[in-house]
């Protein structure tokens, strides 16, 4: 017996909440990660985190107010985004 499976990893709805970012993709499947894996939109106020763009043919997500951007395939091999190590100057 065979099954097709079809499989579109696009971004059709996007949810932030204070706990969870959640992708409903165009599929059927949804996607969620924890909040605190983006530092950006943990630290983002609700109006940031719900002002969005679905970008790249709807394979990520930008938030133009925090700089965040998340795609599909991280989502769902979950990487979470590294906060930037700040650079120290030099003195002089």
């Amino acid at each position: 017996m065979n099954i097709a499976v079809s499989t579109d990893n696009r971004v059709k709805e996007v949810l932030v909440t204070e706990e969870l970012i959640t992708f409903h993709l165009v599929d059927g499947r949804i996607v969620s990660v924890p909040l605190a894996w983006s530092w950006r939109l943990s630290e983002a106020t609700p109006a940031q985190r719900g002002h969005f763009e679905i970008i790249g043919d709807g394979y990520g997500v930008h938030w133009p107010d925090v700089d965040e951007d998340l795609s599909v395939e991280g989502m769902l091999h979950g990487i979470p985004a590294r906060r930037l190590k700040k650079q120290s100057r030099p003195e002089g």
